[in-house]
């Protein structure tokens, strides 16, 4: 019986490290993709909420999770667009609903695209 015993724990012993081998061998490879996920879309940030504050230089927008984020215009970079038609910056109005497609520049999110709400779209919203 001692016999068998001792075979039982090393089968379990074996069982376990192989668990164990094959946990850390995930673990790697989820580590591997990760940078492949995180730049699937040309490795800009989605910014979706509601304007709160808008200046010459960047807009700040109370996100769809609750969370205030101020994202930075470039001149020569960034287009503003309500309907897939371009506007100026200057007809952002606090309250409208917006996406912003956006590129962390020395740890400052800044504007590639911004998509402004069409008027039917952010009076839908306010009504759910």
């Amino acid at each position: 019986m001692k016999g068998q015993s001792s075979h039982m724990n090393t089968t379990s012993i074996r069982t376990s490290t192989k668990l164990k081998v094959q946990v850390a061998l995930l673990a790697i490879l989820s580590l591997a993709l990760l940078p492949t996920i995180a730049t699937a879309h040309g490795g800009e940030e989605h910014v979706t909420g509601t304007v709160t504050k808008i200046s010459d230089t960047s807009v700040t927008v109370k996100t769809t999770a609750g969370k205030i984020v101020e994202v930075g215009f470039d001149a020569k970079m960034t287009t503003f667009e309500r309907a897939k038609q371009p506007i100026q910056k200057t007809d952002i109005k606090v309250g409208d609903r917006i996406v912003i497609h956006a590129m962390e520049v020395n740890e400052k999110l800044v504007a590639h695209t911004v998509e402004i709400g069409t008027a039917t779209t952010a009076k839908k919203a306010d009504k759910h």
